[in-house]
């Protein structure tokens, strides 16, 4: 588990970008989904990865856009990327600005991650899911769409791609993909990534400013740190709730006690970083249910006992609370993928 949760409220600005540029009213899209557009006035909010994988997938319904999140990657610009995009732009070349991505990616999202590797002539830039929930295609397919736009407008040429793969199943209609990246991705492989010339790594960026970068560096290091180290507490209590079970499912009083203090001071603490008991026990009740359902050997029914559910009913609603899929249809699509 990253010590960072969730995604800044400013991953919603594109949604609403993509939705209006598509000449849909925001406000309305809102009301439709029951998502509180008032949140977007909180900068230093953050958001549940489901919930950002919900609103995707209600804009790709209500836009009746199946490649919605590639065609918002297409529109991402620096400027949606807030201090991460700022000093992405004004570093030196490409690989500066990857490896500015890499390191600042957390104060945007957690479980999200980029890496690259150099082969001969080429750079393969892979896209990685850091945490058990299922990779969203919406989501995944904005990642790489706006990593590649962003690469082509801050080094202003035209850049092909050699190959690309992506993890999840091939959609019904596959020409967007052809026109966006030139090339017809392969499906259902065991990573997504990103083939380009190795020569990418080297084009300086476009109206870079080391000054800039100087200015904007130490502020992104700044909230990086802050998010990093504001759930050391809480990711303790979470990792010592994962090895619990499935012996015991502790309780407020034995999580308090095993940090030596009352519940009210563990409750005070955790609520420091955002967080409290129960979000803590729910988020380690899902994390080992994932990976129970990824094993075919665990009936649904044991792993509901396993996670001290009183019966498989109360597993099954959690669960759906969780990811949005019942225990059954998160399995069937994890087997399905591999």
């Amino acid at each position: 588990m990253s010590n960072v949760q969730g995604f800044a409220i400013s991953m919603v600005y594109p949604i609403m970008k993509t939705i209006v540029q598509k000449g849909y009213d925001f406000e309305h899209f809102c009301r439709q989904v029951s998502f509180d557009s008032n949140l977007l006035q909180d900068v230093e909010a953050r958001i549940e990865e489901q919930e950002l994988v919900r609103l995707m997938q209600e804009a790709a319904t209500y836009t009746k856009d199946d490649h919605f999140g590639l065609h918002q990657g297409q529109l991402t610009d620096v400027a949606d990327m807030g201090i991460l995009g700022y000093v992405m732009m004004h570093s030196e070349k490409i690989v500066d600005a990857l490896t500015a991505y890499q390191r600042y990616n957390v104060i945007l999202c957690s479980g999200y991650q980029v890496k690259w590797e150099e082969r001969g002539n080429d750079v393969y830039l892979h896209f990685l899911k850091q945490t058990p929930m299922q990779m969203s295609r919406h989501c995944l397919e904005d990642m790489v769409s706006s990593l590649y736009h962003l690469i082509v407008r801050m080094s202003n040429r035209v850049i092909h791609v050699k190959e690309l793969q992506f993890t999840h199943a091939a959609p019904a209609d596959t020409g967007p993909y052809l026109s966006l990246f030139g090339v017809e991705p392969r499906f259902g492989g065991t990573d997504t990534w990103l083939r380009l010339s190795r020569d990418v790594l080297q084009y300086p960026i476009l109206y870079a400013d080391p000054r800039l970068r100087r200015a904007f560096e130490p502020v992104a290091e700044e909230i990086r740190e802050k998010l990093i180290r504001g759930r050391e507490f809480s990711d303790r209590v979470f990792q010592w709730m994962l090895s619990c079970m499935p012996v015991f499912f502790p309780t407020l009083q034995q999580t308090a006690d095993s940090f030596y203090m009352s519940t009210r001071s563990l409750q005070a603490r955790l609520k420091e970083e955002n967080t409290s008991y129960n979000e803590l026990s729910a988020n380690a009740r899902k994390e080992i249910a994932l990976g129970y359902l990824n094993k075919k050997e665990y009936p649904i029914t044991e792993i509901a006992y396993l996670l001290h559910f009183s019966d498989p009913s109360a597993f099954q609603n959690a669960f759906k609370k969780w990811t949005g899929l019942t225990p059954g249809q998160y399995r069937a699509n994890a087997m399905q993928r591999a």
